[in-house]
């Protein structure tokens, strides 16, 4: 009778690709250990930005509770911050992609082993590589459909990211912990026996030293009866690398102004510029997306409502024509990872309309209302440090030219190095006071 084990999963037989073992599975191991901790950090950053413990309105996980312990008032500079951090944390946590699929390749037949539990202390194992496999697939595609502005989940991305972000790190860490020697010491093995200066006695006792703290890696990743190879490892981590290349040369150019932006075909900030002349550069939302009514943004009937501690004021345009005006050369940076380069914007000092209702001396944080009325982030706060840096304007015009309306006629927001959507559009209303 045939023997049908090798056709099941559970049979080591039943994966025959040479390409598995200790080495290859290393190296990409070792590649996540430093991308994933990169990519951690930065979107940990990524969340301090948006200023969460400054205001309910800012803060989208509520319930974060001890994992907000590291927050800090976010700086305005560099006035780039924010599009560096932002655009590393998404850009390579695409470029990786290549690189956990094929990890995951490289080990799925642990996925299959027979008994599935041998021991409390393997079954602690199983489960968080349960968490780390379950964990970097949300994470990742939560991530994906984000960025290509096709976000599929139930309930918000803020804090699904935020939250599973923690569970993946947690079973990342505890893998490393557990894996990381291990790897370490495949790698060192493999480059001695490819040193021509070791001795054949030496090689001997090193290998039978290291045979038994290996054997079981070993054991569950080479096939014992592999397939003729078709690549070789090398070759194999060429390709992975090169699709890791491909993933970057597609969805880089979104961070760049010009023929660059071109290049990120995979990207819907990809592409041509939106438009022409000082106000064709990158938007999220268009005016007529967000419901804003053209007759509430003519000159004739919008105002702007200026609230502090000496009461309160109502300026049209005019007025604010009327006060001192400023210019700044800022980019603009969003959590999707794209972003412009500097542009010039003109208008009013955020500390100029603070000393306006009575906060001169030392500007306080203050709460910024749109007339957009569907959508996140209709309004959001902004800490006093931002408010008081000179940089930071209720501008009017943009590269010599009155704001379009899908960059925020009559005027909107620019803070250096704060995420896009806390520099609010179609402002109707400031409120200035400490928001802490």
């Amino acid at each position: 009778m045939r023997d049908l084990a090798p056709r099941l999963p559970s049979s080591p037989g039943f994966w025959r690709s040479p390409l598995r073992g200790p080495w290859f599975t290393s190296v990409l191991g070792l590649v996540l250990l430093v991308g994933i901790t990169v990519l951690f950090v930065t979107g940990l950053l990524s969340y301090a930005a948006y200023n969460p413990d400054l205001a309910p309105v800012n803060d989208k996980t509520p319930d974060k509770g001890i994992l907000g312990f590291y927050l800090f008032a976010w700086p305005t500079d560099p006035p780039w911050l924010y599009r560096l951090t932002q655009g590393v944390h998404v850009t390579l946590g695409l470029v990786l992609i290549p690189v956990l699929l094929a990890k995951l390749w490289s080990v799925v037949p642990r996925l299959f082993t027979l008994p599935p539990v041998r021991s409390l202390a393997h079954a602690l194992e199983r489960v968080s590589l349960l968490l780390l496999v379950g964990g970097a697939l949300f994470e990742f595609a939560t991530g994906v459909l984000n960025i290509q502005l096709d976000y599929l989940f139930p309930g918000s991305f803020y804090p699904l990211h935020f939250y599973g972000a923690w569970v993946f790190f947690g079973a990342f860490v505890a893998h490393a912990l557990l894996k990381a020697p291990t790897a370490l010491r495949n790698l060192r093995a493999m480059r001695d026996e490819r040193e021509e200066r070791v001795e054949p006695e030496v090689r001997v006792e090193r290998v039978e030293r290291e045979a038994g703290e290996a054997r079981e890696e070993r054991d569950d990743l080479v096939s014992p009866r592999p397939a003729a190879p078709t690549v070789s490892r090398r070759g194999a981590l060429w390709f992975v690398g090169g699709g890791s290349l491909l993933m970057f040369a597609t969805n880089a150019g979104r961070g760049f102004d010009g023929p660059l932006r071109a290049t990120a075909v995979l990207s819907p900030h990809g592409g041509p510029e939106p438009g022409s002349g000082p106000n064709g550069f990158q938007i999220n939302k268009t005016a007529a997306h967000v419901g804003i009514d053209p007759a509430e943004t003519r000159e004739d009937t919008w105002r702007l409502v200026v609230t502090g501690r000496a009461g309160s004021v109502r300026l049209s345009r005019a007025d604010l024509l009327a006060m001192e005006q400023h210019s700044a050369a800022l980019p603009i940076a969003c959590v999707e990872g794209w972003s412009t380069s500097d542009q010039w914007w003109r208008g009013v000092r955020l500390r100029d309309l603070a000393a306006l209702v009575g906060h001169g001396d030392d500007p306080p944080d203050v709460f910024v209302e749109s007339l957009q009325r569907r959508g996140a982030f209709r309004s959001g706060a902004l800490r006093a440090n931002q408010v008081a840096d000179p940089r930071s304007l209720l501008a009017l015009y943009v590269n010599g030219e009155e704001l379009s309306p899908d960059h925020g006629h009559p005027a909107r927001i620019i803070v250096p190095a704060a995420p896009g959507v806390l520099n609010t559009k179609w402002v109707a209303r400031m409120t200035f006071g400490d928001l802490g």
